[in-house]
């Protein structure tokens, strides 16, 4: 899955890990789980995939929450968990987001 192709349409920077520009919002992506989700004659035909998207922004992010959401699930995604912190130190909004999908084994990841 494709997260940066997926999530573009939000017009907000997209890096995996960690972002470095000047943007007050923005949104980083890092997959946290992979294990086979499907096995035939002792081989891994499917792969579960679990990823964390984590949306900051000084400002209300709502609309932006909302849309990564729908783009995800569009994409094939299921949300297993959300949270919201606020960032004190940096004056951020900070929003979870955690999706797991699977995909064929061979499929470009």
């Amino acid at each position: 899955m494709k997260i940066k192709h997926i999530l573009a349409p939000t017009d907000v920077p997209v890096e995996r890990l960690d972002y470095n520009g000047e943007e007050t919002t923005y949104i980083t992506f890092f997959e946290f789980n992979q294990y086979p989700a499907l096995n035939a004659d002792d081989k891994e035909v499917e792969t579960a995939h679990s990823v964390q998207i984590d949306i900051f922004s000084q400002g209300n992010y709502e609309a932006l929450v909302k849309q990564t959401r729908n783009l995800m699930e569009a994409a094939g995604a299921r949300r297993t968990f959300e949270a919201e912190e606020f960032e004190k130190e940096t004056g951020y909004f900070h929003k979870v987001l955690r999706f797991s999908y699977s995909s064929h084994k061979g499929e470009e990841e």
